[in-house]
């Protein structure tokens, strides 16, 4: 039967929706391409089952055909779908579409950044960038004839016979002089490539196919080898190299979802707060901030999720309360810990050897996450000390020039009079003399080198009540000193206070406690900065909430290690028994305290604590130290 020419006006109640739909649902005008795009996608779905069901024409295999007409200032999305009788149109477009339209904006007109779903508002994005559009449809369904709709962005609209030969639906938008940046072509290929690229179906431009098609996450992980992974993250997230490792996902209970999770390398760059995985609804680009769906410390992971159940039709605020969406980042992060765990089992030395990019996700994660934490647990590892394990122990792991244990792997190193103290350090470089000290003596000394680990050490420590770390410049116990017999004087002092005494007035800062010790350990320094555990620790977290290095703190201990050639021939001097050339000098306390400041400052240059308006100072009066004992004969 033929369309008549028809004139009506939709039914709604909620002045100036069109305004609204242009302003306020959509954060950018260019999704209404997505979905468009997606619409004829859905369409061409339908035909394909109504064919299979016998109901409609199987006809050519789909399409989605894009062109643009400078001249007439209109681009066109159409697709060889189901397409539609002037009823359907009638009942989908005027009354289903426009009504949930109407329904959407009701509920959320007041949400500034909501994200598009499916309540038939994705056609009447086309108002956001045209001032006319046009819909010329004809259903597969038998003896159909083609219809035309029009309308202006009013609640008035026009429905009438049309030609089309086929099968499908032609959605041509007229576009506003502001929105003519989508007239271009090379605009229409980067909204394909960025919204489009995956999905099944081909989309042309011109004639050409612009998107990929290929989803891989939508396979099975027996159908991919490494390099269709290698390949997808090269292709998502070029110049960057190879990922360290992925996490295949693929779940269709008690929610549908696919994916794929990519570990990149180091690179000193990672985003924990909007994150980099990019997020698809049946295989459409929807986000690049998915911060609502995996827990925040799985954000810097890269690569897509894949899900029809995330309820993307309602305001990215929701979402964080929608219990499909704890359940999904739940069974993300367990999926990461399975994968984790069998890479460390059946390649610990690989592992190892990812563990510098892994360490900032797990650790965070365990502390974050108590359910996480309790699947990573013996995933930890440390940097230690200790040689690589030999035969078949499994604990060190070797990388080399590096060995890697778990904490329950130390402690099982330790004897019992031990086993609930783990020593530690942050830096080679400056902590070098307490590290030599401890492991001279066959100590194993676990080293941390992350930032992170300010907070990481404390929340083990309340994890494992019977743990206490202790950094390797806290404190020394009486095994790395030799307990030797003083000789004290006639008026009862010792070698050790004559030193306290010298370097205590040479200082002049009661805020230094001096400490005497002979140290065991071959090439130990001269004096050390001791800070205890819970006072470094105080002045690291304050540094960190001050956003600033952690500096010396006023309050320290200075150990002087009396065995020390340097430090031996400091009291001679004090003494006055220092031969100079051939004849014995006169005391010389005054050079012995200049020696005293300059091993001071050697002690806190070892611990960053010497400020840089101090260095200047530091080197001048080195010069002149050395300047005074060459002119000695020293």
């Amino acid at each position: 039967m033929p369309v008549m020419d028809e004139q009506g006006q939709i039914q709604i109640h909620t002045e100036n929706i069109f305004p609204i739909i242009k302003k306020a649902v959509y954060s950018g005008h260019e999704v209404f391409l997505r979905e468009l795009v997606s619409n004829g996608v859905d369409a061409i779905s339908k035909r394909r089952m109504a064919a299979m069901a016998g109901d409609c024409s199987e006809g050519e295999d789909g399409v989605i055909r894009i062109t643009v007409d400078r001249e007439a200032k209109t681009l066109t999305i159409a697709d060889n779908g189901i397409g539609m009788t002037a009823d359907e149109v009638k009942r989908y477009i005027n009354q289903v579409a426009f009504s949930s339209a109407e329904d959407f904006l009701e509920k959320y007109k007041q949400e500034g950044d909501a994200i598009i779903g499916h309540f038939g508002l994705g056609f009447y994005s086309s108002f956001m960038v045209a001032e006319q559009v046009e819909l010329v449809t004809r259903s597969a369904r038998p003896d159909s004839e083609a219809v035309r709709w029009s309308c202006d962005g009013s609640p008035n609209f026009s429905l009438s016979s049309a030609e089309r030969d086929q099968p499908g639906t032609d959605v041509i938008l007229t576009l506003m002089e502001e929105e003519l940046e989508y007239i271009e072509p090379a605009r229409i290929r980067t909204l394909i490539n960025t919204y489009c690229d995956f999905m099944a179906v081909p989309v042309q431009l011109e004639g050409e196919t612009v998107n990929k098609m290929n989803a891989p996450w939508r396979k099975s992980a027996r159908e991919l080898t490494d390099k269709d992974y290698i390949d997808l993250y090269n292709y998502l997230y070029p110049f960057q190299g190879d990922p360290l490792l992925w996490v295949h996902l693929n779940t269709d209970y008690p929610y549908n979802l696919q994916g794929i999770l990519f570990f990149p390398k180091q690179t000193g760059r990672a985003d924990w707060e909007k994150g980099e995985i990019k997020l698809y609804c049946n295989q459409v680009f929807v986000s690049d901030s998915i911060k609502e769906v995996v827990p925040r410390y799985l954000l810097p992971l890269r690569g897509v999720l894949d899900s029809p159940d995330i309820p993307l039709n309602v305001s990215r605020s929701a979402l964080q309360t929608d219990r499909r969406v704890r359940s999904i980042g739940n069974f993300v992060a367990k999926k990461v810990a399975d994968r984790l765990r069998n890479v460390k089992k059946d390649d610990p030395t690989a592992y190892a050897e990812a563990w510098e990019s892994l360490a900032p996700f797990v650790k965070i994660g365990a502390m974050e996450d108590d359910k996480f934490a309790d699947q990573v647990a013996e995933l930890i590892l440390f940097a230690t000390s200790a040689s690589a394990a030999d035969g078949d122990t499994p604990d060190p792991i070797s990388t080399g020039d590096r060995a890697f244990t778990t904490l329950e792997g130390y402690r099982s190193r330790l004897d019992s009079n031990n086993d609930k103290r783990i020593l530690y350090s942050t830096d080679d470089v400056a902590q070098a003399g307490a590290l030599n000290l401890w492991t001279s003596q066959g100590m194993e000394v676990l080293k941390l080198e992350t930032v992170i680990d300010t907070q990481f050490i404390p929340w083990l420590e309340q994890r494992h009540e019977d743990l206490t770390f202790q950094r390797v410049d806290a404190e020394l116990d009486d095994s790395l000193k030799d307990i030797d017999a003083e000789i004290t004087d006639q008026d009862g002092t010792t070698e050790s206070d004559r030193l306290r005494d010298l370097i205590k007035t040479a200082l002049s800062n009661d805020k230094v406690t001096v400490q005497v010790q002979a140290l065991k350990a071959e090439g130990a320094p001269p004096a050390m900065i001791l800070l205890p555990e819970q006072m470094r620790r105080l002045n690291d977290m304050g540094a960190l909430m001050e956003q600033r290095l952690p500096g010396l703190p006023d309050h320290h201990v200075l150990l002087v290690n009396k065995r020390h050639p340097l430090v031996e021939g400091m009291l001679k001097l004090k003494a006055g028994s220092v031969l100079i050339g051939d004849a014995q000098s006169s005391p010389t306390e005054a050079l012995a305290q200049d020696i005293a400041r300059h091993v001071y400052d050697m002690a806190r240059l070892g611990v960053g604590g010497l400020e840089p308006n101090e260095l200047s100072g530091f080197q001048t009066r080195s010069a002149e130290l050395m300047g005074t004992l060459m002119q000695r004969g020293m």
